[in-house]
């Protein structure tokens, strides 16, 4: 067959719809996906954003034989007929599915004269996937690891994205033209290769800010702290690892480094506010923090150090993530090295004082013995 289609609305495209395209290339010589701009549905992206989203996601598996159309105010089988296909593809995940697509598919042939359909079905792993069932994962802690399972990476990076571009402006009051330029910019560089989304950022990366962001949340949710405190702790988290490199540079910790670059930002609402994030900040840097105190210090290396009380598939992540960001070490030093980190943070955590703030204590201090001992196992400690 030289031509085949696949049809959808793909917000995201999942994994699940990943698959039926790999099916519809064992095939036919070239697939053609048709992306529905359905004005009765409300998509997170843009029909173009999601074009863009699944030929990034073929790209990166060296799929060059798939072709996207964005299909308006026409039925998809009868567009695929205008490109010269006599056939569609479909994958069918439950009966539900099979009764729905059957009768798309002899509306599709019997009445606007249409492609057809070939079904297949996924395997067992896939056969719950959805872009309904995507969406659903948003919000709780841990979601984005969770979302990360069953999306390609192109689709993961435009969605948690877009989940901090909502976090990001809602931290700034609305003012002129000039402070929403301001925000915007200081996002895009926030997010950027020179920060969070640094290709040497393996472990203080995009990921890193998602779930602390939902761990403030989570935190504020349950505890209804002041607003302001709030809004402290959410700047001084989206600021604490934006300038992060091996070893402080000319005397200037990256801490401190990141303090100096949220002051420049001129992204705080009153020069109060400006000092008491930069204060957070540097009260969580090693070098200076025990002689800098803050109210909310606790609450933000709670948030920091959360990441130690996941369960073992995202503390996983964690640590491979940690020794990719450290990878200039060989395995001795990096070992010897992590094993008295790590042997100092359970000491804490079998005291007690790892997490100051009860909130976070209860939640992680437990699982973070586990977690840490079952990781000094490994690295032979």
């Amino acid at each position: 067959m030289k031509k085949i289609g696949f049809s959808g609305t793909l917000d995201p495209i999942t994994n699940g719809h990943m698959w039926v395209i790999g099916e519809a290339r064992s095939i036919a010589e070239e697939v053609v996906v048709f992306l529905s701009e359905n004005s009765t549905k409300q998509p997170k992206f843009s029909a173009e954003e999601r074009r863009a989203i699944v030929l990034e996601s073929c790209a990166e598996r060296q799929w060059d034989n798939v072709q996207v159309v964005i299909v308006k105010s026409d039925y998809t089988a009868r567009v695929a007929r205008k490109h010269g296909l006599d056939y569609l593809i479909r994958g069918i995940r439950t009966t539900a599915d099979f009764d729905y697509e059957n009768l798309i598919q002899q509306t599709n042939v019997e009445v606007i004269g249409g492609a057809k359909t070939l079904f297949v079905m996924p395997p067992r792993d896939l056969g719950s996937v959805s872009s309904s069932f995507v969406k659903a994962l948003e919000g709780p802690v841990g979601w984005n690891w969770t979302m990360k399972k069953f999306v390609p990476g192109p689709a993961y990076r435009s969605w948690i994205l877009d989940w901090l571009h909502k976090e990001w402006l809602s931290l700034w009051p609305a003012g002129d033209d000039a402070a929403a330029a301001n925000a915007q910019a200081w996002f895009a560089r926030m997010t950027g290769a020179d920060a969070y989304g640094g290709a040497e950022r393996h472990y203080h990366n995009l990921d890193h800010l998602v779930h602390g962001l939902a761990e403030i949340r989570a935190w504020s949710a349950n505890t209804r702290p002041d607003k302001r405190d709030i809004d402290i702790v959410r700047a001084a988290f989206w600021f604490h690892d934006a300038v992060y490199a091996h070893g402080a540079a000319d005397g200037v910790s990256n801490e401190e480094a990141s303090a100096r670059l949220w002051l420049g930002s001129g992204l705080a609402a009153d020069a109060a506010m400006a000092d008491e994030v930069a204060q957070l900040i540097r009260a969580t840097d090693h070098f200076q923090g025990g002689a800098v105190s803050h109210p909310l210090k606790d609450i933000m290396l709670g948030v920091d150090l959360a990441i130690l009380g996941q369960d073992e598939e995202v503390y996983g992540h964690y640590a491979r993530g940690i020794r990719a960001e450290y990878g200039h070490f060989p395995d001795e030093h990096y070992n010897s090295q992590r094993g008295q980190v790590l042997a100092h943070l359970r000491s804490k955590a079998e005291q007690r004082q790892l997490y100051v703030d009860r909130w976070f204590a209860d939640q992680y201090n437990d699982a973070a013995i586990v977690n840490m001992t079952r990781e000094l196992a490994l690295l032979g400690s």
